[in-house]
């Protein structure tokens, strides 16, 4: 079986490379290494079946010439920083909505009948009611949200016009090895490296906002049980957990072994307060769930950042 994955030299497409590939898939990768980059593919290029193309969603033409031999495409690419997004949001819409739509026409013109789609829980805003199940209302707080959503809006209405089966996976705050650094990082390389660095830890607001944690071969292997399962449809993919800022900042820094201070700033404008997922869906259709823990991720993560040197 043949699939596209879009995005696939980034954090979670190369996850993503790997996985299939070690069951059995051909595997083209299109990325413009923006985010991404080769060394992410490193385990990868050696593998029979993977192909890499470096190239931009927003080009229609390659997209369709891709998509001409493959059975499912595997839509990862996008502009993923919430802040970037802020600061760029006409860049956002054209990579994160048109790049979709692309990818939807290359679908419909090339009769690829499987889509999986990584949207985000930045759909959902801020929570009315903990855990987020998969009806919870849909308010997104920040333009990268709003691109999100919008792609769900064009993907349904693929699935409702030309009967294209589509997973929306709804990914919580994903973090491992090959996570990308610079301005936009997350908090979880943000705590890593500035841990293993010996800088002081920057926590916005009081600490006490919750996110929901989420390894990224778990996140992967979301990926591949949607493949398998023949039940399109929106799932959340998290652990079902919610963990505060101050709990990480104190995990990271007893696996990390080191004393660094923190630091409160103001909140930031958009960041939502509380957020867990409701996974019991996945859980039921697609035999998915979360393998790794909070403590296990992290130590993974740490010795990945320490072999890399990051």
């Amino acid at each position: 079986m043949n699939v596209l994955v879009t995005g696939g030299a980034g954090f979670i497409g190369s996850h993503v490379v790997d996985l299939l590939l070690s069951n059995g898939f051909s595997v083209k990768v299109l990325d413009n290494l923006y985010s991404g980059s080769l060394e992410n593919l490193s385990q990868a290029s050696s593998k029979p079946g993977f192909s890499f193309f470096k190239g931009d969603v927003r080009d229609l033409s390659l997209l369709r010439e891709l998509a001409r031999s493959c059975d499912y495409i595997i839509h990862l690419a996008a502009l993923v920083s919430v802040e970037e997004a802020n600061k760029n949001p006409v860049l956002a819409y054209e990579v994160n909505i048109l790049g979709t739509l692309n990818v939807l026409e290359a679908c419909r013109k090339c009769d690829v009948n499987t889509l999986i789609y990584s949207s985000s829980c930045a759909v959902y805003g801020e929570a009315v009611r903990l855990p987020i199940d998969e009806e919870h209302p849909l308010r997104p707080k920040n333009v990268y949200g709003v691109t999100k959503l919008a792609s769900e809006a064009l993907i349904n209405s693929y699935v409702e016009s030309y009967g294209l089966k589509a997973y929306v996976l709804r990914f919580f705050n994903v973090y491992g090895p090959r996570m990308k650094g610079g301005p936009y990082a997350g908090v979880v390389h943000c705590f890593i490296s500035r841990a293993l660095s010996k800088q002081s830890f920057t926590i916005y607001g009081d600490g006490e906002q919750t996110r929901d944690f989420v390894y990224v071969a778990d996140v992967a292997e979301s990926c591949l049980m949607a493949l398998k399962s023949g039940k399109p449809g929106i799932y959340n993919i998290g652990t079902g957990k919610a963990t505060s800022i101050n709990y990480l900042a104190t995990l990271i820094k007893e696996l990390t072994s080191s004393n660094v201070s923190i630091i409160h700033e103001p909140p930031r404008l958009g960041d939502i307060k509380s957020s867990q997922a409701d996974v019991e869906k996945a859980r039921r259709l697609l035999g998915w769930k979360a393998r790794y823990d909070l403590r296990q991720g992290l130590l993974e993560t740490i010795n990945w950042y320490k072999s890399s040197r990051h």
